[in-house]
């Protein structure tokens, strides 16, 4: 069967998208993944001539009337055209939208169509996006059980949140630390901010840095693009050993190098970091919409996997004092335990299944 996925416009949308694709199409299905023109997918689909990658025109739905909601309107109408083009070329059996705008039109060309449509949701509560295309599908697959109750007018299935096939093929801890050049028997932190980075958790690595630097603990640090160089400045003038980069394509070298990270609270890495065994250091991207990564971080905090540290108290201090808390043996013990309680290792099996029947079933969901 052919299946078509949109999965695009962040990191947190399109890697749980390609690994529900990968089971498919390990399974002998075809797969096209719907994206959108975001310089990010295009990195991020390279290379990946397993599928058919379409890429969509979009934006983000802007406030009020203006002439940004005009242009938003004119480009989500051509988009829902293009893919009502490509779905009756392509022929998917079901569409499974990953969140976003870049979801919504292929949800409503595929409805249009009768097909099989659903929406996967990874945070504890769906942004507005994810509210609408709820809707237009047929069914919301969650990635965290608190978000069901959030949404208690929706059909909402638990299915976990996908990770890639990459993520699981780990090196050893050891391997892991020798391939970013750092010493095998250290203890290791990860520092990462998403796909563009964190000012706010860099700054406050760099005001750490002496305190680090004395504890002998040593940083793999993804910056995103604007701080790789001021970070690693900084680190070499505190003779912190640490591995620098904008950007990290194998992130389960990063994770497996890993004792501890401090990182955001995107469901996408808190879905990698559970399935990693991680206990974190989680400073909520301040701003991000319904103030989602709060309420994703508190569930880590309730369940004891993670340390809920809004950014405005992430001062330098407070955060090498819990990254060697974290190191104690006996508490890190407790919080990787609480890690599995909260990872979904056959969540792209469960969601790939989830389109399968509705797919064999046929008709609309």
């Amino acid at each position: 069967m052919r299946f078509a996925i949109a999965a695009g416009g962040t990191g947190g949308h399109l890697f749980p998208g390609l690994a529900v694709a990968e089971v498919l199409h390990a399974a002998g299905h075809e797969v096209m993944i719907l994206t959108s023109e975001k310089h990010i997918d295009a990195v991020a689909t390279e290379g990946r001539s397993e599928f058919r990658i379409e890429r969509l025109p979009g934006m983000g739905l802007p406030r009020g009337l203006s002439l940004q909601a005009a242009k938003f309107a004119l480009r989500f109408l051509l988009g829902v055209s293009h893919c009502r083009s490509l779905f009756a070329d392509f022929k998917p059996a079901a569409v499974l939208g990953m969140g976003g705008f870049t979801s919504t039109a292929p949800i409503l060309a595929g409805r249009l169509r009768g097909l099989p449509t659903f929406v996967h949701e990874s945070n504890a509560i769906p942004g507005k996006a994810n509210r609408l295309n709820a809707r237009i599908a047929g069914g919301l697959l969650v990635g965290l059980a608190d978000c069901i109750t959030r949404v208690p007018n929706i059909a909402c299935t638990l299915t976990g949140t996908p990770i890639r096939r990459a993520l699981c093929v780990r090196p050893t801890t050891a391997e892991a630390r020798v391939r970013f050049g750092l010493d095998p028997a250290r203890p290791t932190v990860l520092v990462m901010g998403g796909s563009q980075g964190a000012q706010g958790i860099n700054r406050a690595m760099l005001g750490a840095s002496e305190i680090l630097a004395r504890e002998n603990i040593q940083v793999i640090h993804i910056t995103g693009p604007t701080d790789e160089h001021l970070v690693r400045d900084a680190y070499q003038r505190a003779s912190v050993c640490a591995w620098v980069g904008a950007f990290h394509h194998a992130m389960q070298d990063a994770y497996a190098a890993a004792d501890v990270a401090v990182a955001r609270s995107g469901a996408a890495s808190l879905t990698e970091l559970a399935y990693f065994e991680l206990p974190s250091v989680l400073v909520p991207y301040p701003h991000a919409a319904d103030d989602h990564q709060t309420l994703n971080a508190q569930v880590f905090q309730k369940a004891g996997a993670g340390i809920l540290m809004p950014e405005p108290s992430a001062t330098a201090a407070l955060l090498a004092s819990e990254i060697k808390t974290l190191l104690l043996p006996e508490k890190h013990a407790r919080m990787a335990f609480a890690c599995r309680g909260l990872n979904v290792p056959n969540a792209a099996e469960l969601v790939a299944d989830v389109l399968l029947k509705a797919a064999s079933a046929g008709g609309t969901n």
